[in-house]
């Protein structure tokens, strides 16, 4: 086996140890938490303008991703690199603003660059470097340190350890700050109106339930033609009413333990024998993650909708609750 065949072998051990270097140097991000991180927490949160975040390289790219999570998590932000502010993109910058500028060493030329003109207009700077006695981190009304021993890269060159710490810096922050805010999952989902999650957290009873050709049975009828109508109705369930309220609900279940129960006088029993009478019932808003909990916890595959009467509306089931 040649010497390339040979590395080639230890592929997975490469990315082991990759994988241990990086957890490493995010666990001991724990330690450099300080002061400083709960001043940029509160300049963030009492912010009312923008948070800008910037950098160049990849501490750019990481950048871009923190402002994103900021932005959907309820702090607006954006992310500008420092090179186009001198093209015209300093207009987006107002007082109002703060600036949050990444930079593993403290010391990058084009954003220090840019660092006067944010002085300039009184724009208050949080920064992230791995270097505290840094020029960036000097100027800064905030400085987060976010410093790694080494690079997973073995020649400890290429950003790996130290992009990976910064972007869960920038996580911790964005927590932090949902924390502070009491960030709900609805607030989540009007951020996310065209995504899965905020599909499901919009998502109301009134929305899914079905209404049409309901398995509805009279309380006095005999089990055994009631099992005709639960199996015709293809939810493995029926539904009681009284003047158009919900009086109890029988499922295919509760059928099957009154015939192992009563065995030769099943037949003669009705659906008042072993109808449940206080079912889950849930009124037309309420969020299908709501409904998902309930079913979860009382371990029942279907609630009833209702108005404020105790009238049906409609049935949801568990399938209804994944459209």
């Amino acid at each position: 086996m040649n010497n390339k065949e040979n590395r080639l072998s230890h592929a997975r051990e490469y990315a082991k140890q990759s994988l241990l270097d990086e957890a490493q140097a995010v666990e001991s991000l724990i330690a450099q938490l300080d002061e400083s991180f709960d001043r940029a927490v509160d300049m963030i949160y009492h912010c009312r303008g923008k948070v800008i975040v910037t950098g160049v390289g990849k501490s750019g790219n990481i950048g871009a991703k923190i402002a994103a999570t900021f932005s959907s998590t309820g702090t607006p932000s954006f992310f500008i690199n420092p090179l186009d502010v001198y093209h015209g993109d300093l207009g987006v910058i107002t007082p109002d603003d703060i600036i949050l500028a990444l930079s593993n060493s403290g010391q990058t030329d084009e954003l220090l660059r840019f660092i006067p003109i944010v002085l300039h207009m009184h724009v208050p700077i949080i920064s992230m470097t791995g270097n505290p006695n840094s020029l960036l981190a000097k100027y800064s009304d905030a400085h987060i340190l976010v410093s790694v021993s080494k690079e997973a890269c073995p020649l400890n060159l290429a950003p790996t350890s130290s992009t990976t710490a910064a972007l869960a810096m920038g996580d911790a922050l964005a927590i932090a700050l949902m924390k502070v805010r009491d960030f709900k999952p609805n607030d989540f989902a009007h951020l996310h109106p065209g995504g899965e999650l905020g599909k499901r957290l919009l998502t109301t009873a009134g929305d899914v339930m079905k209404t049409d050709d309901l398995p509805i049975i009279p309380a006095d009828m005999h089990l055994g033609e009631a099992i005709i109508h639960v199996s015709k109705g293809k939810l493995g369930l029926g539904v009681s009413l009284a003047d158009g309220r919900v009086e109890g609900l029988i499922t295919d279940g509760d059928i099957r333990r009154a015939m192992e129960r009563w065995q030769s006088e099943f037949f003669d029993k009705t659906v008042r024998d072993i109808m449940t009478t206080h079912p889950k019932c849930v009124s037309p808003n309420t969020k299908v993650t709501e409904i998902q909990r309930i079913m979860n916890k009382h371990k029942v595959h279907t609630v009833l909708v209702v108005d404020q009467s105790c009238h049906l509306l409609g049935i949801v089931d568990h399938y209804r609750c994944m459209l």
